[in-house]
């Protein structure tokens, strides 16, 4: 089996390969893993529990490792801190919740009195997951954590882009006595995730709009469900009566943050007319005032652009912007440092919906903004797009604000601040138009996606006849 080669993306230079794995060791765990899974199961919640705290409390010890593996495949420091911290929580909040939500509950009567309904949850036995490269763990783990609460085998299949911290994270895990049965992470390419797909019972994707369709159609050819978490362009609308530095911060932290590589960053501003110009000062104010890390990892704010291919994008939307008579407020470049490509913190100005910057996911630290005039003509702006995966609103009339929420075609939308939705874990949401499908990550919807319900009918009364009834 060829080596995959690795690019750092703060040199651009190739330091780190790896073996994908093979054909017939997939399968080999695939066939290992759904046997464990049945013990993994019967176990119990309370068990499983008690496996994944020790996988917390071995990444926390082992916290440099993964840090280190991270931060060299992100080019980043301070979102990998973030990232290590947010799966050890997610794995602490997710077994304070799991018994309740997994507790089988006592048998009902029934409309007919001789019937009782009981429930048993079903876990499928084999999860599928194929991650991608822009927060690599945590989007390896969001999914993997309730599955294997659930009572599910799980296999992930990190992005090739992004995959210095599998070993580690494989390492850790194998401390763990027994979890590597039931957890495994493959590293691969596209065809490896292909080949999962194959071997799943169930497939968990979160990546661009044009894999997930891919996705999706190798999942009904296999008749397993999926769960998508797609691309996205969330709108914010900040009407006139806004506090207006407020509003900057927050959107140039939901639009910045891990360089606009996120499928929640704010991607596009809609300010209404009065304070279109204001705003637009402001936020560009703010984001000069962030610097890249190129010189220092742990010095600035802004990363670097960590897939090759995604700069082509950004400057493609960039120029398509001034082109079509966007002005650049500040940024508006890529600049190479020592091999590696950074996106300049960039504001725009004069856009409408006629450029790609508008329309289409950029996935960089671009904020674009355009006035409106009217609520409607807001609203209708922030739908204009395939997307609904997220949005915001800021308006000091609070009443006001949620009026414009309930009519925006997202999933989670944001009053007076910005990428809330990637915090607040107990808010339940799904993905509106191509911006996913499937159940909620969040609230306790999300460990019920990995659980089939069997209705258990007991006749109460012993009968000769069955057919008196």
């Amino acid at each position: 089996m060829p080596l995959i080669n690795v690019r750092n993306p703060r040199t651009g230079r190739i330091d780190y390969r790896f073996e994908q794995t093979g054909a017939e060791e997939l399968t080999r765990l695939a066939t290992g893993m759904r046997a464990a899974q049945v013990e993994w199961h019967d176990g119990g919640v309370e068990l499983r529990c008690r496996m994944m705290l020790r996988l917390a409390a071995a990444i926390s010890e082992r916290r440099d490792v993964l840090f280190n593996a991270l931060s060299a495949d992100t080019g980043r420091v301070r979102e990998t801190g973030m990232e290590i911290d947010a799966v050890i929580s997610s794995i602490e909040r997710w077994c304070r919740l799991a018994p309740e939500l997994l507790a089988p509950g006592e048998p009902k009567s029934t409309d007919i009195p001789f019937i009782e309904l009981g429930r048993q949850l079903a876990p499928y036995p084999l999860t599928g997951i194929i991650s991608p490269w822009n927060i690599p763990l945590v989007l390896a783990c969001i999914d993997a954590i309730p599955a294997l609460l659930a009572g599910s085998a799980v296999i992930v299949k990190p992005s090739e882009i992004t995959p210095r911290f599998v070993e580690p994270l494989t390492d850790i895990v194998a401390g763990v006595s027994g979890l590597a049965e039931v957890f495994r992470l493959v590293p691969g390419d596209g065809s490896l995730g292909q080949a999962l797909i194959d071997h799943a019972d169930l497939v968990c994707f979160t990546g661009s709009v044009a894999t997930g369709k891919q996705v999706a159609l190798a999942a009904a050819q296999n008749f397993i469900p999926c769960q998508l978490e797609l691309g996205g362009k969330d709108p914010a609308i900040v009407t006139a009566d806004t506090d207006i530095q407020r509003s900057a911060a927050a959107l140039c932290w939901g639009g910045m943050v891990n360089a606009g590589q996120s499928c929640l960053s704010v991607e596009r501003v809609y300010a209404e007319t009065p304070v279109y110009h204001d705003l637009t000062a402001a936020i560009a104010a703010k984001a000069r005032s962030l610097k890249l890390n190129a010189d220092d990892i742990n010095e600035g704010e802004i990363g670097p652009v960590i897939s090759e291919n995604q700069h082509h994008i950004i400057e493609s939307h960039l120029q398509d912007a001034t082109a079509k008579g966007a002005t650049i407020e500040c940024g508006g470049r890529i600049v190479e440092h020592n091999g590696g490509l950074w996106c300049e913190p960039t504001v725009l100005s004069n856009v409408n919906h006629d450029m790609l910057v508008m329309t289409e996911e950029t996935f960089g630290p671009v904020l674009p903004v355009m006035a409106f005039s009217t609520d409607q003509e807001a609203i209708s702006l922030a739908n204009d797009t395939i997307y609904g995966l997220s949005a915001a609103v800021f308006a000091n009339d609070v009443q006001r604000a949620g009026a414009i929420a309930e009519k925006l075609d997202a999933g989670g939308i944001c009053i007076n601040d910005a990428g809330l939705t990637s915090i607040m874990h107990e808010g339940e949401k799904q993905a509106f138009k191509s911006s996913g499908m499937g159940g909620s990550r969040m609230g306790p919807a999300s460990i019920r996606r990995f659980l089939r319900t069997k209705a258990l009918l007991e006749n109460t009364q012993l009968c000769r006849d069955p057919w008196w009834y």
